[in-house]
């Protein structure tokens, strides 16, 4: 089946973690549940596929819908799979500390592509923080006995974060999200997590949840973890635009609109938007559709210019 090429707006499966909040609701989540920890705005990944909800493919999950599309993830993705994940995720409680493996052990020891990530802070309650690598470095044998110790709190390094701030999380970067943070995350196409510490908190079965600390030690970077990077905002026509974060996997921006701005879908990529804030008109060909918080679209590769007229908030990527 071909399609001829338009946005996607897309639906998100949904997940109740137990230290999930409400405030999902605020971005236009469809479920039932009553704590919502994650929605998966954009996945195409086996553990919760968006669903189409506009035009010919509506009702498809995102992975047909692709199908659909020639060329529809871009040549810089030389396999034509979708290679990134999208999340909204509100910590009503502290994340467990983690860390995620690179490609090349995530693929020897869980079939599976590692986890390279980025958040962007879509808002923040007074006094919130993350966990963000160590206070200075550390060795195996160090990282291990402050463990045993239940002192790993005492070697991580806490950092005050506030609305807008962008963080790069590396594969092998220790880290967690911190109480009272609301976050895009935009991340490789993997669900493998290591727990290194989880508050000695216990799951919806009642037993404490699993923790997986020989993998986590031996993917860790235990090097002092870096300060945030801060990009300058670009004037562009219909407002500003500041790269949050660029690698190999993906390129993030934020874009500040405020008034018409054109953007493009060439061949190498798709674009993904997200509303974090306000509201936007997306106008591409002769269609148009009016997009509130935390509507996410997919822009297949190759569609060509379309643009967003508002005042707005809006998560950018390509890869």
């Amino acid at each position: 089946m071909s399609v001829k090429k338009y946005p996607l707006i897309l639906d998100a499966p949904v997940k109740d973690y137990i230290w999930g909040g409400t405030r999902l609701f605020d971005y236009g989540v469809k479920t039932d549940l009553k704590v919502t920890a994650e929605a998966w705005v954009m996945s195409a990944h086996k553990d919760g596929e968006s669903v189409v909800a506009n035009g010919e493919l509506c009702g498809k999950t995102f992975t047909e819908a692709l199908a659909c599309f020639e060329n529809a993830v871009g040549t810089n993705n030389a396999d034509g799979s979708f290679p990134i994940l999208i999340k909204l995720i509100d910590a009503a409680s502290d994340l467990s500390v983690q860390v995620h493996p690179n490609d090349e052990y995530a693929l020897a020891n869980e079939n599976s592509l590692g986890k390279t990530e980025m958040w962007y802070i879509v808002d923040a309650a007074e006094g919130a923080s993350l966990v963000y690598g160590f206070k200075n470095d550390v060795t195996k044998d160090e990282f291990r006995k402050a463990i045993d110790e239940n002192k790993l709190t005492d070697i991580l390094r806490f950092v005050p974060v506030k609305k807008g701030d962008a963080f790069f999380i590396e594969a092998g970067t220790v880290h967690a999200i911190g109480k009272g943070l609301l976050i895009a995350e935009i991340q490789q196409s993997s669900n493998v997590t290591y727990r290194v510490y989880d508050y000695g908190r216990v799951g919806a079965d009642g037993k404490p949840r699993a923790l997986h600390i020989d993998k986590a030690v031996e993917v860790s970077t235990l090097t002092k973890g870096e300060d945030a990077k801060v990009e300058a905002p670009k004037k562009i026509e219909g407002g500003e635009v500041k790269s949050l974060a660029s690698c190999k996997y993906f390129k993030v921006e934020e874009l500040c609109l405020d008034g018409k701005a054109e953007l493009l879908a060439d061949k190498t990529s798709f674009v993904a938007t997200l509303i974090t804030e306000g509201e936007a008109t997306l106008k591409c060909g002769d269609e148009s559709y009016e997009l509130k918080k935390g509507a996410s679209v997919f822009f297949p590769a190759d569609l060509g210019r379309f643009t967003l007229e508002g005042k707005a908030t809006v998560v950018v990527t390509r890869i």
